[in-house]
């Protein structure tokens, strides 16, 4: 089965609004680093070191993972109910991993060097070693796996195997960077051996947030949609997603009220992170998109809600775990302060441009509705 979307106006406008935002977040971003260099960062050796652009590199690796998870309940699992948006799926995991690299590697300054410095440096047991190859291989797995499906071949032997060796990569990349965080024991807000399973859970949440928000986005009204995409729309995807969400919800709940009880040195982030009025918008919108999921109501607007409640947990989390100082002493505040710099804003920016822009384009050129033959 193929289904054309290149005709939804939602398409279009967002392809246009995707290449407006890389025009914009490239320029301003590129004048400031060349004027300035790394000053052009609000963050620092003394203060937090993984400032806003590691935020957005965690927000979109994750979200690639949670994509592969959607896709693969068709193609690994073989609920051929889900192929509707298996293609679809596996495009925008591609997409979404190159967003998140492009701010990592504008924040890093010289991210080429890693081509020789990690194969002649290996360091074997850091995870970000790990996390690194784990995502380079699974970016050439997934592009193998959307070229066979985008040939017609959803269900040989060796299109399976890639797609199976793509889905386990993705997890171990994902468990990967969750470890470079979990092991830290000298940031108590971030240690733990649980924080790979937390990684992965949140991820399966943003990859069916973007998974429903774009299949909706590519059809002007459902009425529009194909049969099988309607079904999948109307039961199964949103009462999956509402499921997940819900325990998603608790743990996180779970993981507050700890941080809150705990008086380990580190911990007491916790109180400034509730203290914000951005916790309780988190809180707000996913519990929000959980009960309009729960009715299958707007669901496009659940996942916009779902996208952003994750968006600033992943920032309460990266930043928040840095806010207790590892050196104290008289001259140094209780938390360190952190304000994201223009030059940090313009690369969300860019790679929420990238990520769109990139979807849409697949939309108009490669028929991401396309679906196997009955």
């Amino acid at each position: 089965m193929a289904t054309q979307t290149q005709g939804s106006g939602a398409v279009s406008a967002v392809l246009m609004a995707g290449l407006a935002g890389l025009v914009v977040s490239l320029g301003i971003a590129f004048f400031n680093l060349l004027s300035g260099g790394h000053s052009a960062f609000n963050t620092g050796s003394d203060g937090v070191s993984w400032g806003l652009p590691v935020v957005n590199y965690v927000f979109f690796a994750l979200t690639s993972t949670g994509l592969t998870l959607v896709a693969s309940v068709a193609m690994t699992f073989g609920n051929k109910g889900w192929y509707p948006i298996a293609k679809r799926c596996v495009w925008l995991s591609l997409v979404t991993l190159v967003a998140g690299f492009a701010s990592l590697a504008l924040e890093l300054g010289h991210p080429f060097r890693m081509l020789w410095a990690i194969p002649l440096n290996a360091q074997l047991v850091s995870p970000l070693n790990w996390m690194g190859i784990f995502y380079a291989v699974f970016l050439v797995l997934g592009i193998l796996k959307f070229l066979r499906i985008h040939n017609g071949d959803w269900s040989s032997s060796s299109s399976k195997q890639i797609g199976l060796a793509a889905l386990v990569t993705e997890l171990l990349a994902g468990g990967m960077l969750g470890m470079a965080f979990g092991a830290m024991a000298m940031r108590p807000m971030w240690y733990g051996n649980l924080v790979p399973l937390y990684f992965i859970l949140t991820a399966a949440c943003t990859g069916g947030a973007f998974a429903v928000l774009v299949t909706r986005l590519s059809y002007d009204s459902e009425d529009t949609m194909p049969a099988q995409v309607r079904t999948l729309m109307r039961g199964p995807l949103p009462t999956a997603f509402a499921g997940l969400l819900g325990i998603t919800i608790l743990v996180i709940g779970y993981r507050t009220v700890i941080g809150l009880w705990s008086n380990a040195d580190g911990l007491q982030v916790w109180d400034a992170i509730v203290a914000s009025p951005w916790y309780w918008i988190e809180a707000a919108l996913l519990i929000g998109a959980f009960f309009l999921l729960l009715q299958r109501k707007a669901l496009a607007v659940a996942s916009v809600m779902v996208i952003g409640g994750f968006f600033i947990d992943r920032y309460d989390f990266v930043i928040g775990g840095q806010l207790a100082p590892l050196f104290k002493g008289s001259w140094v505040p209780d938390l360190i302060a952190y304000t994201p710099s223009t030059t940090e804003w313009m690369l969300t920016l860019l790679a929420f441009s990238i990520a769109f822009f990139g979807w849409a384009l697949g939309e108009k050129m490669l028929d991401l509705g396309a679906a196997p033959q009955d």
